[in-house]
């Protein structure tokens, strides 16, 4: 028999195709909790947070995730090695398989939702196999009304099998584990990994091809926050910048911390909880995150000191990606809902362990849109003695993949969006190294590169002087409060300005390399921001 909860009790998971023995319908939180635990699938720390294990995967498999190609996709989609083609036949087997597969099976299902903007709001369907994995879209996905539970049909359809595992030569995959995305059917299809991040990570790939595609918003990889007055600001970086750390601030409300739709009236968040990761996590560090693991958040992959349920956040034994999920009223500041007006400041986030980046630069709409596509950071060598030179990382849209469409599809759309708010500034923020290099400058004190942010969200730059970068051309102010004039201009602060000069082309030489592949779909007025690499530099 089917158990469906009183709250949907019209529903049928026999409508698609799912016969199981039991299906628990959107249970609460700590009935979730007592489940897994009773299963022997977790177990609960010191602050009642319920900590699992995700087995083989713990993080997301891009070379496992597919997109179905058809009608909708063929002509839209940027295939190659981030979207992966699949056939509409062999997903329609694989489906039946995973359906199959349920079958006499005890699972947990929820109805929840993205997009906190109720005019895009995408009504999601979930099916798991184990409780931990349900609470976790409860934790994650925005939350219902019972009365909306009542009423609500599901635009979308999560079906996650973790004990399921395909067969490559007949089915298609590349081995046992995949998430395939079919926009015709509007179903993710998970098997073989119970890393729960596919699942948030699939609804963000869903909505970063609709939302552009069929309603000209914006979607963004990016935190963001509002201030007292209603000013929006977003927080644009990839790992290591310091994307979450420059957001929290308790003078402003969060409005999220990882995936938001920029729309012709609002910023909102796409999501109603955060996954944070908590390698090396510490009160001292990072305060709310540290208060929000407490009953009701899941811990993933993480260890505890021998003997206790303390957790070890210094642990990375099982991963170095070990994250905590939750509600996002878990952070005392947390705006709900989670929308707020049009954002009046933008912030790509680098950290340059090269040295060249000013510490915060204004961009040109041309620019805004190169460094956009282009998503740089930079990351130290690993631990080889002796290697010490910085790698560079480039991300288109500081979430490559993630996208769907063609970088140049967002970078467009985002310029569509400073032309229709023409106050926005956009500013380009290095978290890295001034005076030199990895291994000879030092890097930017965070107390500084604060300053610089709350004096361009106060509108401090507004009327300061600018100069432009040689080979960036970016614009560098002279002034800034609270931070020392000689930092502001990076080649001041070479010693050797001749090595600045050198690398800065080495540099700008290495955004070339990396646009190279944008280029022929991207237009001339981005095309203008290029940096000017100088002649003789490799």
């Amino acid at each position: 028999m089917q158990e469906f909860g009183k709250k949907n009790p019209a529903a049928k998971l026999t409508d698609l195709g799912i016969n199981v023995s039991i299906a628990h319908w959107n249970l609460p939180a700590d009935e979730l909790v007592k489940k897994t635990l009773a299963l022997g699938q977790g177990v609960l720390n010191d602050t009642g947070a319920l900590c699992v294990n995700t087995g083989k995967f713990t993080g997301r498999s891009p070379k496992d995730k597919f997109t179905v190609k058809d009608a909708i996709t063929e002509k839209s989609v940027d295939w190659g090695d981030v979207n992966i083609p699949f056939s509409p036949e062999n997903f329609d087997k694989l489906y039946n398989k995973v359906c199959a597969h349920f079958e006499g099976k005890e699972v947990w299902v929820r109805d929840s939702y993205a997009c906190a903007d109720p005019s895009f709001r995408l009504n999601i369907r979930v099916v798991n196999e184990t409780p931990w994995a349900n609470l976790f879209c409860n934790d994650l996905f925005l939350r219902p009304t019972d009365k909306e539970i009542e009423t609500q049909n599901f635009d979308w359809l999560i079906l996650q099998a973790p004990d399921f595992l395909a067969d490559p030569a007949v089915d298609g995959t590349r081995q046992g584990n995949f998430t395939i995305v079919n926009f015709t059917r509007r179903i993710i299809l998970i098997g073989g990994s119970a890393y729960t991040g596919e699942m948030k990570k699939g609804i963000f790939g869903v909505l970063n091809f609709i939302l552009p595609h069929s309603h000209s918003v914006l979607s963004m990889h990016c935190s963001a926050n509002e201030g007292k007055n209603g000013d929006v600001a977003l927080f644009f970086g990839l790992s290591g910048t310091g994307k979450t750390t420059l957001s929290a601030d308790p003078d402003r409300a969060l409005i999220g911390d990882d995936e938001h739709g920029w729309a012709p009236k609002s910023v909102f968040n796409f999501e109603g909880g955060c996954y944070a990761k908590c390698i090396d996590l510490s009160e001292e560090k990072e305060p709310q995150i540290y208060a929000a693991i407490k009953p009701g958040c899941l811990l993933e992959n993480t260890k505890f000191y021998p003997g206790t349920d303390k957790v070890d956040y210094m642990d990375s034994s099982i991963t170095e990606n070990t994250r905590a999920a939750y509600p996002i009223d878990f952070i005392s500041n947390a705006k709900e809902p989670s929308y707020g007006g049009l954002p009046q400041n933008v912030f790509f986030l680098t950290c340059d362990a090269f040295g060249i980046l000013p510490p915060i630069s204004k961009l040109t709409k041309a620019q805004a849109m190169y460094h956009f596509i282009s998503g740089y950071t930079a990351k130290v060598a690993g631990t080889e003695v002796g290697v010490v030179e910085p790698q560079t990382t480039f991300s288109a849209c500081f979430g490559r993949v993630f996208l769907p469409l063609h970088p140049t599809k967002y970078a467009e759309l985002l310029g569509k969006k400073l032309d229709e708010n023409p106050n926005v500034n956009v500013w380009l923020v290095n978290t890295g190294w001034s005076g030199g290099a990895y291994g000879t400058g030092s890097r930017m004190k965070l107390k500084f590169t604060r300053a610089m942010i709350t004096a361009a969200m106060n509108g401090n730059l507004d009327n300061v002087a600018f100069e432009p970068h040689p080979v960036f051309g970016i614009l560098m102010p002279t002034s800034c409060p609270d931070v020392p004039a000689e930092i502001l201009v990076p080649r001041n602060t070479w010693s050797d300005k001749e090595a600045y000069d050198k690398k800065a082309n080495e540099l700008a030489g290495l955004f070339v390399k990396n646009f190279a592949k944008y280029a022929d779909q991207a237009n001339a007025e981005i095309l203008s921001a290029a940096p000017k690499v100088m002649v003789g530099a490799e």
